[in-house]
């Protein structure tokens, strides 16, 4: 018996090592038992389930595979119908009886002093460019601009007070898109991806279906995978008969000499992948290999709208030289959610789009008629295949537009107070939550934050914003940095 009154354990021979004392098993297993007791609290408290989540999962050629997001989600896909430019609220689905009582006359005094990157403040107010109209048995106003997307109000959470940072259009965009004013950081739908993987392991997680007439300004830093690995930033896909660039199998080349190829190049890359590395570069290329391989038979499925009835395709004004265009992006975005995709982003509009600095009636007259159908087919759609309630509609711009004129004929950047709104995915639909003041120049009631826009959407997929983290540089970072409220009310 040893000093510490421990029986030795040695083998028959009296050899072997030497066992701990009494002291010593007590000090290690102290540890033990303090673990042990803390993984209980954190159980309790609805927080080691977050381990799965946070810190990341590894980077791997299953990287993509489906993974359960905390609690059971609302939503299992995203189609964000991005108005690029910003349009005007007060001219679509925010009516304002004072700025038409009042147009024409210098905004009040007692609306204060606010930040414009142009000196407008004294501009005269500019009347809504529209009537507004009740429609459905909820009677929300909707401007004669958008007559089809309407018929859908019962279906809609209209937030009529969102406000963001920035006057500035990339910040802006980045804003809306990422969460931060600061290019580099992971867009939304790389925040999803992240989170839920994709139920189609032969497309990807995250697509973007861009304007054909260009990007939005800031550029592809919006759909960006910024700090989180990329395997999770956004797919492009473009209008024409290669939407996928790079996609097809070169002529003369048979799917089983690129097979060989993918796991000649895979097989040299993995052999320069060290241990612990599962996170790197190096990785996620390894899975874009193979996922673009896995995609040059299935992609074209997906994209091939030959597929659809005549009845579709009129449905989303396909064969109309005005809503054609973007009818067929909304359109492939039905199909990639159907086929499993988590997150598909839709832009109207250039670099300029809505952005009416002047002309405004000219502006919105022609980007409301190129997406006023569109997307009231894309929601009717979905409903009649009963995919509504499991796709979340987010609609909305980077900011909306001032109450006052600018060179007569246009309205200037209004980060201050917005509209937006939300359909399907266990959305409360039929409803107006919050408002901006009389003439629509700042958010007033129940204001609806982009951070607060971004903490719902992940809500409704199943997350707490706060728990979806990714560990970078020694804190655990999140797509609403350390703000963002779940708007209760917007759900089902």
């Amino acid at each position: 018996m040893s000093s510490d009154g421990i029986h030795s354990c040695a083998g028959p021979s009296g050899a072997g090592t030497r066992p701990a004392s009494r002291r010593e098993f007590l000090r290690r297993a102290g540890g033990g038992f303090g673990m042990m007791a803390l993984a209980s609290l954190l159980e309790r408290d609805g927080l080691l389930a977050a381990d799965s989540i946070a810190p990341g999962p590894p980077v791997s050629a299953d990287s993509l595979t489906p993974r359960s997001p905390h609690f059971a989600p609302r939503a299992r896909s995203v189609i964000f119908l991005f108005m690029s430019g910003g349009p005007s609220h007060v001219d679509l689905f925010d009516p304002k009886p004072d700025l038409i009582r009042l147009a024409g006359q210098p905004i009040p005094e007692s609306f204060g002093t606010f930040k414009t990157r142009r000196n407008v403040a004294k501009n005269k107010l500019l009347p809504p460019l529209r009537a507004f109209r009740r429609h459905g048995q909820s009677g929300i106003e909707v401007s004669d601009f958008l007559p089809c997307m309407a018929e859908h109000v019962d279906e809609m959470c209209l937030l009529r007070g969102c406000h963001g940072d920035s006057v500035t259009h990339p910040e802006s965009v980045y804003l809306m898109n990422t969460g931060s004013i600061l290019m580099g950081r992971p867009s939304l739908g790389a925040w999803a991806a992240y989170g839920l993987g994709t139920e189609n392991q032969n497309l990807p997680a995250f697509v973007v279906l861009p304007d054909p007439e260009g990007w939005p300004k800031g550029g592809a830093p919006a759909w960006g995978n910024g700090y989180l690995p990329s395997t999770y930033q956004g797919t492009l896909l473009r209008g024409g008969d290669s939407p996928i660039l790079d996609l097809a199998t070169p002529p003369g080349v048979s799917g089983e000499q690129q097979r060989a190829t993918v796991e000649f190049v895979n097989r040299l890359n993995r052999e320069n992948l060290r241990a612990g590395e599962e996170n790197s570069e190096l990785a996620a290329r390894i899975a874009a290999y193979e996922l673009a391989f896995r995609m040059q038979s299935h992609a074209p499925e997906v994209v091939d709208l030959g597929r659809e009835s005549e009845a579709t395709r009129r449905l989303y004004g396909l064969g109309n030289g005005v809503t054609s265009e973007f009818g067929t992006r909304c359109l492939l975005a039905r199909r990639l959610v159907e086929a499993g995709v988590r997150f598909v982003q839709v832009y109207c509009g250039d670099a300029n789009g809505w952005d009416g600095h002047s002309k405004m009636e000219e502006n919105h007259s022609r980007l409301c008629a190129q997406s006023d159908g569109p997307i009231a087919g894309l929601l009717t759609d979905l409903k009649a295949r009963g995919l509504l309630d499991s796709t979340l509609i987010v609609w909305g711009g980077e900011f909306g537009r001032m109450p006052m004129s600018e060179g007569g004929d246009g309205r200037d950047h209004n980060p201050h107070g917005f509209s937006m709104w939300l359909a399907g995915g266990g959305v409360k639909g039929g409803q107006v939550i919050g408002a901006t003041d009389a003439v629509g120049l700042r958010a007033a009631e129940d204001k609806t934050h982009v951070h607060d826009l971004h903490a719902t959407i992940l809500h409704l997929l199943g997350f707490d914003h706060e728990r979806l983290t990714f560990r970078r540089n020694g804190r655990d970072e999140r797509l609403t940095d350390v703000a963002g409220n779940v708007i209760l009310r917007a759900v089902a």
